[in-house]
């Protein structure tokens, strides 16, 4: 049976937006690694601030020794492509090997302006991120090429980039559940980290993708198939909706029912968080990268962890 991880993503905006000391995130990290959990996340936006994601993973893997370090998700077209290129390979090399990067080309309706700001034009979005994933790989590469001629990035030459430690740099991920996204997953990608609300577009959406890997000549298996999952274990669940609600207010000033309309949620006692992560499982998910719904961050850190580990005994 495959191998089931489950992932914290790190208060990086809570942390910004309630004015922490940064070096709490580390705290979290260290014992978030310390209870159990298998990876370590932290998000990209413009939009809505955050401690950047990158700084804080090269961070954590100096106060960590284990755990997988991932973006959930990295927005490239943030980037000087090349500087980033250097960024992902030193945070590998840093931390041995434990890179994972899942990236995404945004979101409609709320990324149109954050691209218009560094200069990506929103139509050209998933062109841009092919592109900037391709180079990456080419310089990432035990033979880089001497220049690069894109879609829409055309280099004619490339500098020596800051070796991985992996041969061929970090697996990239993809996060994004459209019939686009998900042929370009299967063809291209090294990973998927959606999050359907329900887990049979889970199902449906990972038999997509690996109809298209097939289509591509690519083995299936080597596609990691993850989620994306908000989490609220409370034994009382009409007070565990009612933290979502003010959540979803907080972060995204959007009510709840509009929120997990889109996004994958489960909310309730520690075992049917369990539970519900299992259904999940079941559907095929092997790696899942848990958000949780709460301000106090560190201090329901012990019981999200007691909640979400459980759905691992199951598989």
């Amino acid at each position: 049976m495959d191998e089931i991880r489950i992932g914290l993503l790190l208060p990086t905006r809570e942390a910004h937006v309630h004015g922490w000391d940064a070096r709490r995130i580390l705290d979290v990290a260290r014992r978030a690694e310390a209870l159990g959990f298998a990876s370590l996340w932290a998000g990209d936006s413009l939009r809505r601030p955050r401690y950047e994601p990158l700084s804080v993973l090269a961070a954590v893997a100096a106060v960590t020794e284990r755990a997988t370090l991932g973006t959930a998700a990295l927005m490239p077209a943030f980037r000087q492509p090349l500087g980033a290129a250097a960024s992902l390979a030193s945070i590998d090399a840093l931390s041995g090997g434990r890179l994972v990067v899942a990236v995404g080309a945004g979101f409609p309706g709320l990324s149109e302006d954050e691209l218009a700001l560094v200069g990506v034009p929103y139509e050209r979005r998933f062109r841009w991120l092919d592109d900037v994933v391709a180079l990456w790989r080419a310089v990432w590469s035990s033979e880089p090429p001497s220049d690069f001629d894109g879609d829409v990035l055309h280099l004619d030459w490339l500098p020596d980039i800051p070796r991985p430690y992996r041969p061929g740099g970090p697996p990239v991920w993809l996060a994004g559940a459209t019939p686009a996204a998900l042929a370009r997953t299967g063809r291209r990608y090294d990973g998927w980290v959606p999050y359907p609300p329900d887990p049979a577009d889970f199902e449906s959406g990972l038999a997509s993708l690996r109809s298209a890997a097939s289509d591509a000549g690519r083995d299936a298996d080597d596609i990691t198939p993850a989620l994306y999952l908000t989490v609220v274990v409370d034994d009382d669940p009409e007070r565990g909706r009612k933290t979502a609600e003010e959540w979803c207010l907080r972060w995204y000033e959007l009510p709840f029912e509009m929120v997990s309309a889109i996004q994958a949620f489960v909310i309730g006692s520690a075992a049917h968080v369990a539970a519900g992560i299992a259904r999940y499982i079941d559907a095929g998910a092997r790696h899942v990268v848990v958000r949780m719904a709460s301000v106090d961050t560190e201090g329901d850190l012990a019981l999200v962890a007691d909640a979400v580990l459980r759905s691992q005994p199951r598989i």
